[in-house]
C-alpha cells in the first residue's frame, strides 16, 4: 500500500511536541544541576535561564523555518542546501546571546539581583560555540526529516502516476472491447437482413439492449457480474437467432455471487470465442454451459462446449484466442497480476472449456 503522509496540521503538531518536550527537558535538567551545585529554594533562576534561551531559540527556529522553505529543491543537492542554511549562523551569534542574556538581565533587575556572567567577549565566544553545535544538530535533523519526506512524496507520486497510467490503459482496453462486440453483433444482424427480416428486426431489438447495459456501465472497469451475464445473455440471444436451432445455452450461476467484481465485457468474449471457432464451423447442435461459483476464495467463470480446439493454432493456452480473449487477458494483468488467469483447454470427454479466474471480493 503507498504510504500516507501526514498533513501539515498534524506535522506542525509533532514539532510543537517535541521541540516542547525539548526544552521542558533542559529546563528539568537545569532545575536538578541548580539544586545539586547552589542548594538553593530559587529555582526560578534556572528556569529563566532555560526560559529566555528557549524563547529566543523557538522565535530564531520559526524565523529560519519560514524563510528557508524555498529552499526545498536542493534536498537533492545536500552541499548547496547546508551551505544555504549555514548563512543563518551569523545571524544566530548576533542574536541569541544578547536577547537571551538581555532578558536574564531585565528579570533579574526587576526583582533586585544582578546577573552576573563572564566577560561579554569571552562569553559571546562561549555561547556562539554552544549554539552552532545545536543549529548544526537541528540542521542535519530537519535534512534528514525533509529528505525522508521528499523520498515518499516523490514514491507516492511514482505510484499514482502509476496507477493513473494502468486506469488509463483498462479504459483504453475496455473501449477497444465495445466497437468490437458491436462490429461482430451488426454482421451477424447484417446477414439475417438477407434471409428473415423479422428475425433480423428482432435480434436488433435484443442488440438494442445489450448496448444499454453497456452504456450504463459508462467508463467503468469492472462491472458486477450481474451486468455482466446481462451483456453475454442479451449477446448469446443475438447469436442464437443467427444459428436458430444449432446452439443451446444452460446458465449455471451461483446466486451469491452477482454483486462480485470482474472486468467489463469479460462474459461476452469467451461466449463469442465459441460462437466462432466452433458454432459458426459445426453444422450440428452445439451444447453451452455457462457456469460462475466460488472455489478457493476466488470466482471460477466457466463457459464449456462440446467443439474442439482448433488444429494448428497453437498450444491449447491460446488456441482460438483473438482480440477480444487478448484484450481480456491484458486488462485481468493489469488489475490482478499473477492472481487472476484466463486459459482455453480441451475437456475430458471432448469439447472445449475457457476458464476464468480472479480473486473473489470479500
Amino acid at each position: 500500500m503507498p504510504k500516507v503522509l501526514p498533513t501539515a496540521s498534524r506535522r506542525s503538531f509533532i514539532f510543537i511536541l517535541v521541540w516542547t518536550l525539548f526544552w521542558t527537558l533542559m529546563v528539568l535538567v537545569a532545575i536538578q544541576d541548580f539544586q545539586r551545585n547552589e542548594h538553593s529554594p530559587e529555582l526560578w533562576k534556572p528556569i529563566l535561564w532555560e526560559g529566555s534561551s528557549a524563547l529566543v531559540a523557538t522565535a530564531m527556529v520559526l524565523l529560519q523555518l519560514r524563510f528557508s522553505r524555498s529552499h526545498d529543491h536542493l534536498l537533492g543537492s545536500p552541499l548547496r542546501w547546508f551551505a544555504r542554511e549555514a548563512l543563518w549562523l551569523p545571524l544566530w551569534w548576533l542574536v541569541f546571546t544578547p536577547f537571551a542574556f538581555g532578558i536574564r538581565h531585565a528579570v533579574y533587575a526587576l526583582v533586585g539581583d544582578t546577573y552576573r556572567h563572564d566577560p561579554w567577549p569571552q562569553l559571546f565566544l562561549y555561547e556562539s560555540m554552544k549554539i552552532s553545535i545545536f543549529v548544526g544538530l537541528f540542521t542535519a535533523v530537519r535534512f534528514g526529516i525533509k529528505s525522508y519526506q521528499a523520498l515518499v512524496e516523490a514514491q507516492l507520486r511514482a505510484q499514482q502516476a502509476i496507477a493513473l497510467q494502468q486506469q488509463a490503459q483498462l479504459q483504453r482496453l475496455a473501449q477497444q472491447m465495445q466497437p468490437h462486440f458491436l462490429f461482430n453483433s451488426l454482421n451477424t444482424i447484417s446477414s439475417l437482413m438477407h434471409e428473415d427480416v423479422e428475425k433480423a428486426d428482432a435480434t436488433l431489438m435484443q442488440l438494442a439492449g445489450v448496448l444499454r447495459t453497456t452504456l450504463s456501465l459508462g467508463e467503468a472497469i469492472e462491472a458486477p457480474l450481474q451486468a455482466e451475464l446481462d451483456i453475454a445473455r442479451g449477446y448469446a440471444g443475438v447469436m442464437a437467432e443467427r444459428f436458430a436451432g444449432r446452439v443451446e445455452i444452460a446458465w449455471r450461476i451461483d446466486e451469491t455471487l452477482l454483486a462480485q467484481p470482474l472486468p467489463v465485457m469479460s462474459l461476452q468474449p469467451l461466449l463469442e470465442n465459441v460462437f466462432r471457432h466452433t458454432v459458426e464451423k459445426r453444422r450440428g447442435m452445439t451444447h453451452i454451459e455457462v457456469s460462475a461459483q466460488r472455489e478457493l476464495g476466488k470466482l471460477v467463470l466457466r463457459v464449456d462446449d462440446d467443439g474442439r480446439l482448433d488444429e494448428g493454432s497453437g498450444d491449447s493456452s491460446t488456441k482460438g484466442c483473438g482480440i477480444s480473449l487478448a484484450n481480456l487477458r491484458a486488462r485481468l494483468a493489469a488489475l490482478h497480476g499473477p492472481r487472476a488467469s484466463l486459459s482455453l483447454a480441451a475437456r475430458d470427454g471432448g469439447g472445449v472449456r475457457a476458464e476464468l479466474r480472479l480473486p473473489c471480493a470479500s
